[in-house]
C-alpha cells in the first residue's frame, strides 16, 4: 500500500509540475527540467470531396420579370457509379413483301450515338446494346453525294443496290439523300438561345467545361450580327445573359467562363425559360434555335419524360429549332434526349471531345443550324414480283405509320444544309434459298403489271422551312442502279455497308451470316476509305479494332466459358 501511495504521489507531482508554464522556472527561482509534451493527436482524416459552396450566383429573371439573384450553389462531385440511361428498342424484324409492301420512316440525321459508340470502345469496353442506333453510326459520315442541280428540288438520290455482303442471297439497297449546301455569306442570321446544365451532375472535365470549350469553338464560326442568350438551370433556372450579338464576343465568353456546377438539375424549368427567351426575341428572318448542353439528368420540375414530350411538341409550333448536345458519362440520359430532340423539331449530338466539338459546332455547323427543309418521311413499296424480303437497318426509333406519310400534320425529321441521309434495306429477291419467311400457301403475289421491271418505288415529303404543306419526290428503283458486285459498288456504298456491319455486331450480330465478321467489316472500310480528310474513316476502321478486341474480353467473361 506504502508503494502504491508513493506511485500515486509521483504521477501527482509530476501532473503540477507539467501544468506549470513559466519560461525562467518554477515560483521560488529555481529552473524546473521540463518534462516533454506528448506528440499532438493526428488530425482528423479530409472529408469526401465535399460540397463547395460556389462563387457563382445564379442572376436571371423570368421572361418578362424581374431580376432574380438566387442563393450560391452548392458544388456536389458527380457519383461515379454508371446511370446512363438508353431506351430499349427492338431491331426491326424481317417483313414479308406479299404481306407488308410499305416501309415508311421519317428520316434521322443525329450523330449522337456514334460519339458515344466510340467513347465506350476507346475506354476498352463494348458499349450497351441500347447505347447503338445504327443509322446514327451510318449518318456519322459525309458520303460526299453530288449535290442537286441547280434550281431543282433541295435534294439529290442517290440508291444503289449490291449483292450483301451479310448473308449470301440477299441484296442491300442504299438509299442516299443530298441536301443542298447554302452560301455562307448568304446564309440567315442567327437567334440563338443557349440553355446549359450546370447541375452538380455537369461537375467534371468533360462535361461543363467541355461545353464552354466547345460554345467558344462555334462563336468562332458565327457572324458578328448572329445574336447569343443564355440561360442556365441548375436547382432554378435563370437568364445569365440577355440576346448579345456576337460582335461582343468577349462578354459572351465571359459570362460563360463566370458559370459552374452545382446543384440538381431542374431541366424541364430551364427548357420553359429558354423558349419564352427564345419568342421574346423571335425574328421571321432568322434561324431562331434553342441548344441545350446537358448530361440529360433532369429531376427538378417538369423531368417526366412524356410531359417533357408534350411541352418541346407543343414549342415546335412556335417556329424554333432545337439542338441538343450530351456530354459525360456515368449519369448520361440518353433516352430523354432522344425524346426531346425528335418532337421538337431537333438534333442530337454528343460530345465527348474537342475534336468532336469541332466537328460538330464548327465543320458542321450549317448542317446542324440551318435547315433546308422540315418533316421528311421516306416511304419505300417493294415490288413483291421481284422483292421476297425486306429489313430496314436501324431507324427503329423513327419508324411512321403508312397513313403518316401523306399526312402533314405528322412531324418528322428535319434536314440541314449540305446534310446527307443515308437508309440501308437488306432484301431477299423472290425465288432466293435465303428467304427467311415461308409464303402463304394459300397467298398469292400482288400483280406488278407495267412496273415488272421495278425492283422498289422510293418517295420522299418534305416541307420548305415554315411552310405547312409537303412536297413529293419519287424515284424508281431499276436494274440501272444495281451493280454485279459489292467492289463495283460506289465508294460510299461500300463504306456505308462497313458502318452499317460495324453497327449490327456491337448489336450482338444475329443478323450477320457466320463468315461476316470484325475482319470483314475491317476490310470492307478500309478499301472504300478513300479522301478523308479529318481521318474520321481511318478512325473507324481503328474502332473497328478495339470493338474486336472488346468483344473478345467480353467473351472470356460470359458465363459458361472456361467450364
Amino acid at each position: 500500500m506504502r508503494l502504491r501511495g508513493l506511485i500515486l504521489a509521483s504521477v501527482a507531482a509530476t501532473a503540477l509540475l507539467a501544468g506549470c508554464t513559466t519560461d525562467s522556472g518554477a515560483a521560488d527561482g529555481n529552473v524546473v527540467a521540463e518534462t516533454p509534451a506528448a506528440p499532438p493527436a493526428p488530425p482528423p482524416p479530409p472529408p469526401a470531396p465535399a460540397a463547395e459552396m460556389s462563387s457563382v450566383i445564379v442572376t436571371g429573371r423570368a421572361a418578362g420579370g424581374p431580376m432574380v439573384r438566387s442563393m450560391p450553389i452548392q458544388q456536389v462531385q458527380p457519383e461515379p457509379e454508371f446511370r446512363d440511361e438508353y431506351e430499349d428498342v427492338d431491331a426491326n424484324p424481317v417483313r414479308l413483301t406479299s404481306e407488308e409492301p410499305v416501309s415508311t420512316f421519317s428520316i434521322d440525321v443525329d450523330t449522337a450515338a456514334y460519339a458515344n459508340v466510340r467513347r465506350f470502345l476507346k475506354s476498352g469496353s463494348l458499349p450497351p446494346k441500347d447505347a447503338v442506333r445504327i443509322e446514327e453510326l451510318i449518318n456519322y459520315f459525309d458520303y460526299a453525294y453530288p449535290q442537286p442541280e441547280a434550281g431543282s428540288d433541295p435534294f439529290a438520290t442517290q440508291v444503289t443496290m449490291m449483292p450483301s455482303p451479310f448473308n449470301a442471297g440477299r441484296d442491300l439497297i442504299q438509299i442516299g439523300i443530298q441536301g443542298r449546301d447554302i452560301d455562307r455569306e448568304a446564309r440567315p442570321p442567327i437567334n440563338l438561345t443557349l440553355l446549359v446544365d450546370v447541375s452538380g451532375s455537369m461537375f467534371s472535365e468533360d462535361k461543363l467545361p467541355l461545353a464552354k470549350q466547345a460554345i467558344r469553338l462555334m462563336l468562332e464560326e458565327m457572324a458578328p450580327t448572329d445574336t447569343v442568350a443564355i440561360v442556365v438551370y441548375a436547382g432554378a433556372a435563370g437568364e445569365i445573359l440577355a440576346p448579345t450579338p456576337v460582335s461582343d464576343k468577349r462578354k459572351i465568353v465571359a459570362a460563360l467562363e463566370d458559370l459552374q456546377a452545382g446543384g440538381s438539375t431542374a431541366g424541364g424549368e430551364g427548357l420553359r425559360l429558354a423558349y419564352a427567351l427564345a419568342e421574346q426575341e423571335l425574328k421571321k428572318d432568322a434561324v431562331n434555335r434553342v441548344m441545350l448542353l446537358t448530361d440529360g439528368d433532369f429531376n427538378v420540375g417538369i423531368s417526366d419524360p412524356e410531359q417533357l414530350e408534350d411541352f418541346v411538341s407543343r414549342k415546335r409550333e412556335t417556329g424554333i429549332y432545337l439542338s441538343v448536345l450530351g456530354f459525360g458519362r456515368g449519369n448520361y440520359n440518353d433516352a430523354m434526349m432522344q425524346k426531346i430532340a425528335q418532337t421538337g423539331n431537333g438534333t442530337a449530338a454528343y460530345i465527348d471531345t474537342l475534336s468532336e466539338a469541332r466537328k460538330v459546332l464548327a465543320d458542321d455547323l450549317s448542317g446542324n443550324i440551318f435547315p433546308i427543309a422540315d418533316d421528311v418521311k421516306i416511304q419505300v413499296e417493294f415490288n413483291p414480283a421481284r422483292i421476297a424480303e425486306y429489313r430496314l437497318i436501324g431507324y427503329e426509333t423513327r419508324m411512321l405509320e403508312r397513313a403518316d406519310f401523306n399526312n402533314d400534320k405528322v412531324d418528322a425529321g428535319d434536314i440541314g444544309a449540305g446534310t446527307s441521309v443515308t437508309a440501308i434495306y437488306e432484301v431477299t429477291p423472290t425465288g432466293s434459298d435465303a428467304a427467311q419467311i415461308d409464303p402463304l400457301r394459300y397467298g398469292e403475289a400482288a400483280k406488278a403489271g407495267s412496273t415488272q421491271g421495278e425492283y422498289a418505288f422510293v418517295k420522299l415529303r418534305y416541307k420548305a422551312p415554315g411552310a405547312d404543306t409537303s412536297k413529293l419526290l419519287t424515284y424508281p428503283l431499276t436494274e440501272k442502279d444495281r451493280v454485279a458486285s459489292v467492289d463495283e459498288a460506289p465508294e460510299w456504298a461500300r463504306f456505308a455497308t462497313a458502318v452499317a456491319g460495324f453497327g449490327e455486331m456491337l448489336k450482338g450480330g444475329e443478323a450477320l451470316g457466320t463468315g461476316f465478321g470484325w475482319e470483314a467489316i475491317r476490310t470492307l472500310g478500309a478499301g472504300a476509305k478513300g479522301k478523308d480528310e479529318f481521318g474520321y474513316r481511318a478512325e473507324f476502321i481503328e474502332l473497328t479494332r478495339l470493338a474486336e478486341t472488346a468483344d473478345a474480353q467480353a467473351a472470356l467473361n460470359r458465363p459458361g466459358k472456361g467450364d
